[in-house]
Formats: C-alpha cells, structure tokens, sequence
C-alpha cells in the first residue's frame, strides 16, 4: 500500500508505480467515487475503447420495419 499527501491544495500525486500499472496519462480522466470509509479513483475510457468487450455472436434481430 502506498500513502499519498493531500496538498494545500487538495491535490494529490499518485505514485508511479500505480500509474503504470494503470496505464494512466496526463491530462486523462478519473472518476471520483465516495464510499462509505474511503474515495476510489477508477480511470474513465472512451467509449470506443469498450467496442468489443462483449464477446460473442450477435444475436440481435432488427424488425424489418425499423431498418
């Protein structure tokens, strides 16, 4: 575990080694979650960065109407 220090102005840096495990870069946005007891920072994605997660066959029938 890692501690970091909040600064004068409320910022905080987080440590390398979290930041390439993640992958992060400058400038990319986190997404700030309250919880009862503690804050999670999760990294937020594109959405063409999701295109694909979904594996499988694509069993969506499209009404002929609605083309």
């Amino acid at each position: 575990m890692e501690l970091v220090t909040v600064s004068p102005k409320y910022q905080v840096v987080i440590p390398k080694r979290v930041r390439e495990q993640f992958g992060l870069s400058p400038g990319q946005q986190l997404q700030v979650i309250a919880l009862p007891g503690r804050i999670e920072l999760v990294p937020s994605q594109p959405a063409s960065a999701l295109r694909g997660f979904l594996i499988g066959a694509n069993t969506f029938q499209r009404e002929a109407d609605r083309l």
